[in-house]
């Protein structure tokens, strides 16, 4: 109870934050910005993302990142001068850790600019099912995962980003390890169920989810091409974030997600910074 009574705290406490921004006084239950403030600053951060750069795991029919040096301090090094210092990046836009819009796969739904600011700050539901991964590589996530969180922390609240934690993410930056092929060139990492899936987005109303691979289906169907699951979350106008980090370091419950991205026109994806707000 003391666990769920945290979960209402903070999402209340989003909620007076997106009141207090929208109307610019108090919110209805008296929080101000300045409160929120004070609350937030006196938390723990942490950052659910890796640093991107060239040669990072991605989808295998991406390329890779090409990374110049435009501009460097000194002459001699930038590409186009010197004076300061200034990249140019080349790459697809799921690259490292990233938003899929559901345009990605939905002609006409949303794209990367049209999802709303207010999807970005929610309540974090983090499944933990590591440890039957360390046991089975090709573990999908079951309802008997789901009913367990419900019966220690109370039912997913409404508008929550669901995020599946399998520690698949410290097999990065080892494409290798994080595909886990065998001889036969079939991957071999966990991922979402449909039946888990149609239970978070139809039933409990969450906004979108999130993993540490590489997809959102396992490696088995992925080696098919079968990508049936990211299919069914982004038809169904939710986004998703791939290739999350660090959720070991999370509570299963009571944290606020930050699920921000740049505004690309008609965006397709996009690297994404992702960042946990602990209770």
């Amino acid at each position: 109870m003391k666990r769920m009574a945290r979960i209402v705290g903070l999402t209340v406490l989003a909620a007076g934050l997106v009141a207090a921004a929208a109307t610019g006084c108090s919110a209805a239950d008296g929080l101000t910005l300045d409160d929120a403030w004070k609350v937030l600053k006196e938390k723990r951060f942490v950052d659910l993302t890796h640093a991107f750069a060239p040669g990072i795991p991605h989808w295998k029919g991406f390329p890779d990142e090409k990374l110049e040096t435009l501009y460097w301090y000194e002459p001699g090094v930038g590409k186009l001068g010197s004076g300061f210092y200034a990249q140019s990046f080349t790459h697809v836009g799921q690259w490292g850790t990233h938003v899929d819009p559901p345009a990605h796969f939905a002609p006409g739904l949303r794209t990367v600019d049209r999802i709303d600011v207010k999807d970005m700050l929610l309540p974090l539901v983090v499944l933990d099912v590591h440890e039957a991964v360390a046991a089975n590589p090709d573990y999908v996530i079951a309802m008997e995962d789901v009913k367990s969180w419900e019966k220690r922390h109370g039912p997913i609240p409404r508008g929550a980003f669901v995020a599946m934690r399998t520690d698949w993410s410290k097999r990065w930056p080892d494409a290798e390890a994080m595909q886990n092929r065998d001889a036969a060139g079939v991957a071999h990492y966990p991922g979402w169920s449909l039946e888990v899936l149609r239970y978070l987005y139809e039933e409990r109303g969450v906004t979108a989810s999130g993993h540490e691979t590489t997809d959102t289906d396992p490696g088995v169907a992925v080696t098919k091409d079968d990508y049936s699951l990211e299919t069914y979350i982004l038809k169904g106008d939710h986004y998703q974030i791939e290739l999350l980090a660090n959720l070991d370091a999370v509570p299963e419950a009571g944290a606020l997600v930050v699920a921000a991205f740049p505004k690309p026109k008609d965006g397709s994806g996009f690297p994404a910074r992702v960042f946990a707000i602990l209770p």
